[in-house]
């Protein structure tokens, strides 16, 4: 057993800057696009989007197959993967208390672990620079998933680490493809007819 060293909670930190859009700025160019809104406050416009990003991240969590974003941004869903190998998922909690190096096992979720996924590559329109989006879930999002998944985790679409998202996305195209045409040769279908 490796020995556990206790974190230094008072050393410094490396905290990327984060970018904030919902400035006067936004604002103010919000206000130009919708007339109609300009009784609303800033801060009333802001709790409407954290309304709406909370409704967006509830489905995902609810729905297995995930959300298609507005304006066809593209598509988040929750994951099952693997743990990967070369990383720990330690328990720290319990490596302080008992001052030895504790792994996290996810025996509630068969050491499976959940992972939001994010991708634009299927969506219908492309849009330029579509390759260097990405998706950051929000802290009450991320809190939400660790709650519900290890109850869950079998409801949720396991990916692989070597299976690319476009690959899971056009197979499920697929088979809802098939599945329309076997309905409906099944409702026409006449075991009569010998012709």
């Amino acid at each position: 057993m490796k020995e556990f060293k206790k974190p230094d909670l008072n050393a410094p930190r490396f905290r990327p800057k984060k970018q904030n859009i919902l400035n006067k700025d936004f604002y103010r160019r919000f206000i130009e696009k919708n007339p109609k809104c300009k009784d609303l406050t800033i801060q009333q416009v802001k709790d409407i989007i954290k309304c709406f990003n909370g409704k967006i991240w509830e489905t995902v969590l609810d729905n297995r197959d995930g959300i298609e974003l507005p304006e066809q941004l593209g598509y988040v869903f929750l994951g099952s993967t693997h743990k990967r190998k070369s990383k720990d998922n330690i328990d720290y909690k319990r490596s302080i208390e008992l001052g030895y190096k504790v792994q996290n096992k996810n025996f509630e979720s068969d050491e499976y672990l959940a992972k939001i996924f994010y991708t634009n590559y299927e969506s219908k329109y492309k849009f330029r620079f579509h390759e260097l989006w990405g998706f950051t879930g929000v802290r009450d999002f991320k809190r939400s998933v660790a709650k519900v998944y290890p109850k869950n985790y079998k409801k949720y679409i396991f990916v692989s680490g070597d299976q690319t998202i476009s690959k899971l996305y056009r197979k499920n195209v697929y088979k809802d493809i098939l599945q329309k045409e076997t309905t409906m040769k099944l409702e026409t279908y006449d075991e009569f007819d010998f012709s």
